[in-house]
Parts: C-alpha cells; sequence; structure tokens
C-alpha cells in the first residue's frame, strides 16, 4: 500500500491510477455500450426509415458521440491532477500549465463541433430519406445543411476565443461592425451570391436534378450551394455559375416543359400538282395518327409557296417523355415521311441556283461575254 502513496510529480500513484481506470472504463464503456445502444435506436429507426444504413448511422452518430465522451471524460479526471512543480515553465511568455489547459479545452470543443455537425448530417439524412417529404424540396434540406454547418464552424471559433482566449464576443462582434463595411466590400460578390441562393430557393425556378439552359450552356442541375451552382453539361463536363448569375440571367427549364415539340419541313418542286401535293399531306396525317397515343396532337400545313418551292410544315406535340424516347418516335416518323415521298415519286425542290456573270473590256465595242453557273 506504501507503493500506492508514493508521490511522483506531485501526485501519488493511487491518483494516477484512478485517472487511467476511469479513461479505461469510459473506453470499454463506449466500445459495449456504443454498439448496444446503436444497435436498439437503429432497429428503431428502421422502422420508419428503411432506407436508412446502419453503417451511416454509426458514422454519423454513434462515433462522434462516443469519441465526445471519452475525450470529455478524459480531459476533466486529467484535470483533476495536481499540475508537477517541477512544470513550472514559460513557452512564449505563457506558463506551460494555462497551455495544457487551453489545449484540453480545444480538443474538446473541436469533439464538440464535430458532434454538432455530424447531428446536422443525419437530421438532413432524416429528412430526405423521409417519405413525408416531398423529393423537390430535398435541394432545400441540403441547403439548410450546409447553412447550418457554417453557423456551427462559426459558433465554435466564437466559442474557442472565448475559452481560450479569453476574447469579449460582445466587443468582439461591435468590433465587426467597424470592419464590417471593408470586408463587405472585399466580399461583395460572395455576399451577392449568397443572398442569391437564397432568391433561388424562395422562388424556386429550379430544382436539384432538373435540365437548364442558362447562357450558352445547357445540362442537369447537380448541386446547389450557397455560393454557386453546379451543372453537368451535355458533354459531361462540370460547369460552376454563380447564384447571382442564375437569377439575373434567363434560365430556361426545360424539365418544366409541359410538351416535346419536333418541327419536320419538307420542301417540293413548285411543278407539284395540286393533288399530288394534298395526297401526300392527306398520307402524312395518317402517318402521325397511327401514334395518336404518343403524340398529344399534331398538324400538316402547307406553309410557304414560293418560285424556290412549297413548303409542308409538319409539327407534333408530345409529353415531357425522355429525350431519348422522344427522338426514337421523331426517327420513325421522319423514315415513315422519307419512304411515302420515295415510292410517290413526288419531286423534292431543288438546291441548285443559276449566277450569270457579265464581263465586257472597258474602251472596246465588243459585245459583253456572259457565262452561266448552275
Amino acid at each position: 500500500m506504501e507503493f500506492l502513496n508514493r508521490i511522483y510529480f506531485d501526485n501519488t500513484v493511487k491518483s494516477y491510477l484512478v485517472v487511467l481506470a476511469v479513461i479505461f472504463f469510459v473506453l470499454a464503456f463506449k466500445r459495449l455500450l456504443s454498439k448496444y445502444v446503436a444497435s436498439l435506436i437503429y432497429h428503431m429507426i428502421k422502422r420508419t426509415w428503411k432506407s436508412i444504413e446502419q453503417r451511416q448511422f454509426v458514422e454519423l452518430i454513434v462515433k462522434p458521440l462516443g469519441n465526445f465522451m471519452v475525450i470529455t471524460v478524459a480531459v476533466v479526471a486529467i484535470d483533476k491532477l495536481n499540475f508537477p512543480a517541477a512544470w513550472n515553465i514559460n513557452i512564449y511568455h505563457r506558463p506551460l500549465e494555462i497551455l495544457l489547459n487551453k489545449t484540453g479545452y480545444i480538443i474538446v470543443i473541436i469533439a464538440f463541433v464535430k458532434l454538432v455537425v455530424s447531428l446536422v448530417h443525419f437530421i438532413s439524412l432524416i429528412l430526405q430519406q423521409s417519405s413525408t417529404v416531398d423529393k423537390e424540396h430535398n435541394q432545400l434540406i441540403i441547403f439548410f445543411r450546409d447553412f447550418f454547418k457554417v453557423i456551427t464552424y462559426i459558433a465554435g471559433i466564437l466559442l474557442l476565443l472565448k475559452v481560450v482566449m479569453n476574447v469579449n464576443i460582445g466587443a468582439f462582434v461591435a468590433g465587426l461592425g467597424i470592419a464590417g463595411a471593408a470586408l463587405a466590400l472585399a466580399a461583395k460578390e460572395s455576399i451577392e451570391n449568397i443572398i442569391a441562393s437564397f432568391i433561388i430557393f424562395l422562388d424556386k425556378p429550379f430544382f436539384t436534378g432538373d435540365t437548364v439552359k442558362v447562357n450558352a450552356f445547357s445540362g442537369k442541375v447537380e448541386r446547389i450551394g450557397l455560393r454557386s451552382t453546379r451543372i453537368r453539361t451535355n458533354d459531361k463536363t462540370l460547369i460552376t455559375v454563380p447564384n447571382k448569375q442564375m437569377v439575373d440571367s434567363v434560365v430556361d427549364n426545360l424539365s418544366f416543359r409541359s410538351f416535346r415539340r419536333a418541327e419536320i419541313k419538307l420542301e417540293f418542286s413548285p411543278k407539284t400538282a395540286h393533288d399530288i401535293l394534298s395526297k401526300n399531306t392527306e398520307a402524312f396525317k395518317r402517318i402521325l395518327a397511327e401514334r395518336k397515343e404518343l403524340l398529344s396532337s399534331y398538324s400538316v400545313l402547307v406553309t410557304d409557296f414560293t418560285k424556290s418551292g412549297i413548303t409542308v410544315t409538319v409539327e407534333f406535340f408530345a409529353t415531357p417523355i425522355p429525350l431519348d424516347d422522344f427522338n426514337k418516335i421523331k426517327e420513325g416518323i421522319l423514315i415513315e415521311l422519307m419512304e411515302l415521298v420515295q415510292h410517290s415519286g413526288i419531286e423534292l425542290a431543288s438546291a441548285q441556283s443559276n449566277i450569270t456573270i457579265h464581263t465586257s473590256d472597258p474602251g472596246e465595242d465588243a459585245p459583253s461575254k456572259s457565262s452561266s453557273i448552275i
């Protein structure tokens, strides 16, 4: 028993053993209890949100909570020991004891911030996979997830300044008001983009997953962030468009279209007889009528008659089906129109043109020469 009462670095061996026992107990408690609590809570959550994987639950909740618990108990237990008098030295004009205490506070605060961020991720995951949430509002959940993460990080930084550096937070925030004008000017574009992101989520001109066209680019929206919107273009490249530009520009949301439209123009020779032209236009209508289950409406009209040809416009609309399916319908109609024109023997308009060039030598009475190019 005398061994337990021996003093090393101003603390008894018994004190060291108690601290180690507490830390070991917490580690054992974390490993055993965390598994039990994880399985218990997971099975409760699984009844409502069946798509949540156990691995996600453990990584987002159990691990950060266990780490925070171990770190907090270890720091508190070590703080109960007496600081050795032999270690009373200064580092950068600061006592080592104070520096170690501040380090412990920093570790606990960082673990707490990570725990809160994990909770934010977990709540957003539940809301996204909940059957009661409209899938179009998932982007709003992601936006506020990122927003609360930023707020959590800012709160953690302020807490570190308060606890570690003894900064008066009220005076610090008030002091930021003086430098706020300069910072606002320096970060003018970033602030405008953040405000624009709120406008996007309130006005809802497009959602994540929509196909949009903005300026010279078109593609699928993959992510709407606090500052920018990421679009996967038709060339499979990823472009980043500032949110302010998404608000100020004309954005064509192709996913919101009520119909898909196709227009086919056929130009026939101006010498085509009226009865032959009428016969073919009626045949064109029958081709479209055969697909009335796929088409919402259609029309075949003679839209132009000039000396170069007669224009027949075939127009049809389909519900907003996938583009590949719509292109197959259009391809089938084009092939049938082509076969019909070829079998009917109707003459298409010629693309040839006559160009006449007149030449004459100045100062001579020779007749002018001309040549024709077809």
